[in-house]
């Protein structure tokens, strides 16, 4: 025993001295490789002099635990997230489960659309109803789907308006015994296994009336599917500068691909695997823009449209999503020069046709009594009356162009549907930019 410790210490301690060997001397040998032995249990395996600090480890092993994805919360069964071809509108069907969200339901013209298309997907109740904001495309049919299904909770952003769509939609509300409840950032909650995370609007005061859209995160697995509504360049930068977790396995383009929206900087944070966008064919928007589908095209992400594709499906079970349709194309509509993509519709070949001169032969405006001058022409009346136009409050005329000089001397700018328009007291088509 004595010959092995004496070995042992003249190896590891390159003693070169012989030593007295009493009961002392023992013990402190047994006390000095105790010690040894509790530093060199802790001790590098590859031959380095510096022993590798425990927390070291315990920091390696956490960061490890959070990256993998063992560590998610487990999911049973899919996610489905219908987008439904509602046109130059926005409707959005999540289930998971027994669970069911509709976000936005579409123009008040696609009621029986939207509610077919629920019936035949076994929905009888609707957990969560989310307006994101107060534009009839968004919110157009959701008195219809409200008065027709069981709704648990209506969620919808800090805004009013005057319309008759945004009255109706708030009297359905009333009607079921529920109430609007404006979200708060960063507030979840739970759609069967998933998530759903609110990330805007991060403001109560916007010049643009889209800046207001709810936009939210839902997670199931590790997958994940952001819903922009219309949300702009304000609130995208909002979003991003606040730090928020942009992150996304699909985006849901912004404002039916307008060039206002879905910009560079919010488009890298997202950093998604696909993407979708909800617009119409043959619309006079000019959605989606060939700017945005520029960028999407140079990131290589897979676009699905619902103008080309119809209703798109997207399936998760909690590591991949799959779609019920091959991708779209890259083809959007050049800006023009005015600068006026609100509330697109998008056209695959259709450019936003330029003011023309007006013809002289037409001589009758919509509800109004007065003789009207060449540029007033009848077209309001049979245009699109979904499309939204722009009015001030003590003004008699609509707007297409919410840039028209003759709203410059206004502060507050409103907007509702050419038809609604039409049937109100702003009847008046503008002289400079509707003709």
């Amino acid at each position: 025993m004595k010959e092995t410790i004496k070995m042992m210490l003249r190896t590891v301690l390159g003693f070169r001295t012989s030593i007295k060997w009493n009961k002392a001397s023992m013990a402190a040998c047994i006390s000095v490789f105790v010690i040894m032995g509790a530093v060199t249990g802790c001790a590098s395996t590859k031959g380095n002099d510096k022993a590798t600090i425990a927390p070291v480890e315990t920091k390696d092993t956490k960061v490890k635990d959070n990256t993998s994805k063992d560590t998610k919360v487990p999911v049973n069964g899919e996610l489905k997230v219908h987008f439904i071809d509602v046109g130059q509108a926005d409707s959005i069907l999540v289930q998971q489960g027994s669970s069911a969200m509709l976000v936005d339901a579409g123009n008040n013209a696609d009621n029986q659309t939207v509610k077919n298309y629920l019936d035949k997907q076994g929905i009888s109740e609707l957990k969560y109803f989310v307006g994101t904001h107060k534009d009839e495309d968004h919110i157009g049919s959701a008195d219809y789907i409200i008065n027709s299904f069981k709704v648990g909770k209506v969620y919808f952003p800090k805004q009013t308006a005057t319309t008759k769509t945004f009255e109706d939609f708030v009297r359905a509300v009333k009607g079921k015994g529920l109430k609007l409840t404006v979200p708060s950032v960063e507030e979840s909650f739970k759609l069967g296994d998933a998530t759903v995370t609110v990330l805007a609007p991060n403001g109560s005061s916007y010049e643009d009336a889209n800046d207001y859209s709810i936009v939210l995160k839902v997670v199931y697995g590790n997958t994940s599917f952001l819903l922009t509504g219309d949300a702009e360049s304000i609130s995208e930068s909002e979003m991003v500068n606040k730090g928020l977790d942009l992150g996304s396995t699909v985006l849901k383009v912004g404002h039916h691909g307008s060039r206002s929206s879905t910009s560079q900087n919010f488009l890298n944070k997202v950093n998604p695997k696909y993407a979708v966008i909800s617009v119409g064919t043959g619309n006079s928007y000019g959605h989606p823009t060939q700017d945005v589908m520029n960028r999407l095209k140079a990131k290589n992400i897979p676009v699905y449209r619902t103008d080309e594709n119809g209703t798109v499906v997207a399936t998760s079970d909690g590591n991949q999503v799959k779609f019920s349709t091959n991708p779209g194309s890259y083809k959007g509509i050049a800006s023009n020069s005015s600068g006026n993509a609100k509330n697109s519709t998008s056209t695959k070949t259709q450019v936003v046709p330029a003011p023309v001169t007006p013809k002289t032969n037409v001589t009758t405006k919509p509800k109004t009594n007065v003789t009207t001058t060449p540029k007033s022409t009848a077209k309001p009346s049979t245009g699109n009356k979904s499309k939204v136009v722009y009015y001030t409050p003590k003004g008699k005329s609509y707007h297409y162009d919410k840039n028209c000089k003759t709203l410059s001397r206004s502060k507050t700018i409103l907007q509702f549907t050419l038809g609604e328009a039409i049937n109100s007291t702003h009847s008046d088509p503008c002289d400079v930019c509707t003709y």
